[in-house]
C-alpha cells in the first residue's frame, strides 16, 4: 500500500516523540533510507504557551516544558498572575529564566477598559515580555496605539475563531490594526483559523508583515465544532503551514497550545512537538 506524505510525516513525528519521551533521540539513529536535515527543528523557534499546563503549578510547567525540549515559553495568568507585586513578578520570571527558558511573552491578556489596558502594559513591562498576546476591545485601540509607543514592545492580537465578537479571524485583526503602530500585530491561532474554514498557510502569507506570534494546534474539523487534538492528528496541513512560515522568513515563536487532556497534557504535547520536529526535518 502506498504511504501518503501526510502519514509518512506523522510516522516521523511519532518516532521522534518516542525518542523524546524515553530520554532523547538516540533511539532514532541508525541507517536511514531517507536523508533528513539534523538541524531541521532549529529552522523555526518552537515554543509553548503555558495554558497547555493550566492545571499545574509554575514549577511543574517549567519542568514539563524543559522535558519537551523547547526553549521558548509564554505565560498565562494562572502562572504569572496580573495582580502580582513587582517582587512576585521578578521572582517568577527568575524561575523561568534560571531553568534556561526564554520567557518571550505572555497572554492572552484581555483588555475591556482603560484601567485594564494600563494594568496590562505595566504587567508586560515588569515581566520583560518582548510580545504581549492580547485582546483589547475595539474602542481601546487608540489608547493601545499610544501605549505601545511608550512601552516599546510588540502586541500580538489573538484571533479566537467562530463566536468571537471581537477578532474571529486573522483578517479581522488586520483590518483594525493595519494603520496603527507597526508594533501592533497578530497572534494567529491556527486551530481557530481552520475552524473558520480558512487555510492557515494562506493567512500567514496574507498577513506576514504583522505576524508576530503563532499558536499552533490541530483540530478535528474545519468547522465551529472542531476539537483540539495532537498536532498531526487533525485536518490542518501542518507541513504546508510550517513550510510557509519558512518561506515568509517568520522570526517569531511557534508556540504549542495543547488544549486537550488538561489533567494529563504531557503525552499529547510531546507527540505534537515531536511531529513538528519531524516535519521540519524533512520539508
Amino acid at each position: 500500500m502506498e504511504v501518503s506524505r501526510r502519514n509518512f510525516l506523522k510516522a516521523v513525528g511519532l518516532g521522534l516523540t518516542a525518542g523524546m519521551v524515553t530520554g532523547g533521540l538516540a533511539g532514532c539513529g541508525g541507517s536511514n533510507a531517507m536523508q533528513t536535515k539534523p538541524d531541521g527543528a532549529d529552522r523555526l523557534n518552537l515554543g509553548l504557551t503555558s495554558y497547555t499546563f493550566r492545571q499545574f503549578s509554575l514549577e511543574d510547567t517549567i519542568a514539563m516544558t524543559t522535558r519537551l525540549g523547547v526553549k521558548h515559553i509564554s505565560l498565562k495568568s494562572m502562572h504569572l498572575p496580573y495582580n502580582s507585586s513587582p517582587a512576585e513578578l521578578k521572582a517568577a520570571v527568575a524561575k523561568v529564566r534560571d531553568a534556561g527558558l526564554d520567557l518571550y511573552g505572555g497572554g492572552v491578556v484581555y483588555m475591556a477598559s482603560e484601567d485594564q489596558v494600563n494594568q496590562a502594559f505595566e504587567y508586560a513591562r515588569q515581566a520583560g515580555f518582548r510580545v504581549m498576546i492580547g485582546v483589547p476591545n475595539h474602542d481601546l485601540l487608540d489608547l493601545v496605539n499610544q501605549k505601545i509607543k511608550d512601552y516599546d514592545f510588540k502586541l500580538a492580537i489573538h484571533n479566537h475563531g467562530p463566536g468571537d465578537e471581537h477578532y474571529p479571524s486573522p483578517g479581522s485583526v488586520y483590518e483594525k490594526i493595519q494603520n496603527l503602530d507597526k508594533r501592533i500585530g497578530l497572534c494567529m491561532d491556527i486551530g481557530h483559523t481552520q475552524r473558520l474554514g480558512l487555510d492557515p498557510a494562506e493567512q500567514a502569507v496574507q498577513y506576514a508583515d504583522r505576524l508576530y506570534d503563532v499558536h499552533i494546534k490541530d483540530v478535528t474539523s474545519a468547522t465551529a465544532d472542531g476539537q483540539t487534538v495532537a498536532v498531526g492528528r487533525g485536518v490542518i496541513d501542518i507541513p504546508a503551514f510550517l513550510g510557509t512560515l519558512l518561506k515568509i522568513d517568520y522570526q517569531g515563536v511557534v508556540s504549542l497550545e495543547y488544549e486537550k487532556d488538561a489533567k494529563d497534557p504531557l503525552p499529547g504535547s510531546a507527540e505534537s512537538i515531536g511531529f513538528e520536529r519531524g516535519v521540519l526535518n524533512v520539508i
